[in-house]
């Protein structure tokens, strides 16, 4: 085995921007990431793929047009393919994301944030 195991508390340590994921891993052509949050996002949808939220710290509430699912840490939500959401974290919360390499984290990759490797 050639790598390291990853320290998910270090990685969130080497950045302080808000709604910039970092690819921290792959897995079987999912990037595996970990994201500071803080306020609202965006409202988008994934017309392609679900989309996996776990809270490693802080509170994430997931808005939808029917109802909220908020989370605290250790727990996950995945909200499924084609439904329009809108993250928001009332304080600075970090979460843990996977997802498909390549997938825009809005939906639209015009408006999404490019995601580095750290």
């Amino acid at each position: 085995m050639s790598e390291r195991p990853v320290n998910l508390v270090e990685k969130l340590g080497l950045f302080s921007e808000h709604w910039t994921p970092k690819i921290v891993a792959g897995f079987n052509g999912n990037d595996i990431m970990v994201v500071k949050v803080k306020g609202e996002f965006n409202w988008h949808s994934h017309p392609d793929t679900d989309d996996f939220f776990m809270v490693l710290s802080g509170r994430l509430r997931i808005q939808m047009r029917d109802g909220d699912v908020v989370l605290g840490p250790g727990e996950l939500y995945v909200v499924p393919k084609g439904i329009e959401h809108c993250p928001l974290a009332e304080e600075e919360t970090h979460l843990l994301l996977i997802e498909p390499a390549g997938v825009p984290n809005t939906g639209d990759p015009t408006t999404a944030v490019i995601k580095n490797r750290i």
